[in-house]
């Protein structure tokens, strides 16, 4: 772009963002909040056909009335208002993925300085959050996007036609962006068209990252899209499982924190293994399995305890072998109890329970 279509870009800009302010001053003087500059033209990285961001910070539903969307010559406009308690508060605690409309936010114009003070404490908390060193809520953060992406790996198997595959394929590229940038605690500076450049230069990123990301993209039939992206999948996935042995904070089982789970998995699994596969009710074996496989694994993600791998030993056809491990994980897991020294609080009579429960 030559220097005197840029000109003419920024003061058709110019022009736009002062006819929002004069009509938020005019119409909305206590409903519009603060209205701010993003996106390309905030950073620099701009083209002629660039559209105009704007953050307009409403402080009530009334607010929305300033929203437009219009085509101005051959480039499209969204004008549109985005509430404290919503966007601006997921960004502040860095759940929302377009951080840097607010960390780095161009004040265009304020209608109190009261409002310039929210925004300043709502920025100082995602800096804050950015500051702190990489570790278990970074790598929190990027789980939900990883569980995302899975969710869309699973559409990508599951349609049938081309576009649709192709389709969920960009979910899972786009999630799995998102969570490297958690992983590296940080956040795209830049749009869209500069994900993979910027996430790239990342510390943390998986061996051939890169190519593996572009396979996704030039893929050219269903079969390629599904093994391109369950690739691109499992190098973040593993790189997240490392991260987290490594920088995450491990649960050590303790007396305090193991208090009621041993009795908790007696209660709500012992007695329906031995029932349902006593009775050779498979289906029944079946969701009991599921129930205290998911509940062990839980003691250990949160708690610390070891790992039981019950269900590679669940078989439809022997249902007493399932019940058999399951027994054995249950005396295994009670050497946690005995180990932190805490006692299984087991009554014989009801008088016993009662005298017990009532003191407390």
């Amino acid at each position: 772009m030559n220097a005197t279509d840029k000109q003419e870009l920024l003061s058709k800009n110019e022009k736009l963002i002062n006819m929002v302010i004069e009509r938020a001053k005019r119409d909305y003087p206590e409903e519009i909040a603060i209205i701010g500059l993003t996106g390309s033209f905030r950073t620099g990285d701009f083209h002629d056909k660039s559209d105009l961001d704007l953050i307009i910070i409403n402080n009530n539903n009334q607010g929305w009335g300033i929203s437009s969307c219009f085509i101005l010559g051959d480039v499209g406009y969204d004008i549109y208002c985005t509430p404290w308690e919503t966007r601006i508060e997921e960004q502040a605690v860095l759940e929302h993925p377009m951080i840097a409309s607010l960390v780095d936010l161009q004040v265009l114009y304020c209608a109190k300085p009261e409002y310039l003070e929210k925004l300043s404490a709502y920025q100082q908390r995602a800096l804050e959050a950015l500051d702190k060193p990489i570790g278990s809520e970074c790598l929190g953060r990027a789980k939900k996007w990883i569980d995302l992406a899975k969710q869309e790996y699973a559409n990508t198997l599951l349609a049938e036609d081309l576009g649709a595959v192709r389709l969920a394929s960009a979910e899972v590229v786009y999630n799995l962006v998102n969570a490297l940038s958690h992983m590296n605690n940080t956040y795209f500076k830049r749009g869209l068209k500069r994900y993979l450049e910027d996430s790239a230069a990342y510390r943390y990123i998986p061996e051939n990252y890169e190519a593996i990301y572009m396979n996704v993209i030039r893929a050219k039939s269903v079969d390629e899209i599904r093994s391109t992206s369950q690739l691109l999948l499992k190098s973040i996935l593993d790189l997240y499982h490392t991260m987290v042995q490594e920088y995450a904070d491990q649960p050590v089982p303790t007396y305090d924190n193991l208090a009621g789970s041993y009795e908790e998995l007696w209660c709500n699994y012992r007695n329906k293994v031995i029932a349902s596969t006593e009775a050779k009710d498979a289906s029944y074996t079946f969701y009991a399995a599921m129930g205290a496989q998911e509940f062990l694994d839980d003691m250990t993600d949160s708690l610390g305890t070891r790992k039981f791998d019950l269900m590679p030993y669940f078989d439809a056809d022997r249902l007493d072998l399932f019940k058999e491990q399951f027994l054995k994980a249950m005396d295994e897991y009670l050497e946690e109890y005995h180990r932190a020294g805490r006692k299984v609080a087991r009554y014989d009579t009801f008088e016993e329970l009662y005298s017990q429960y009532m003191k407390l």
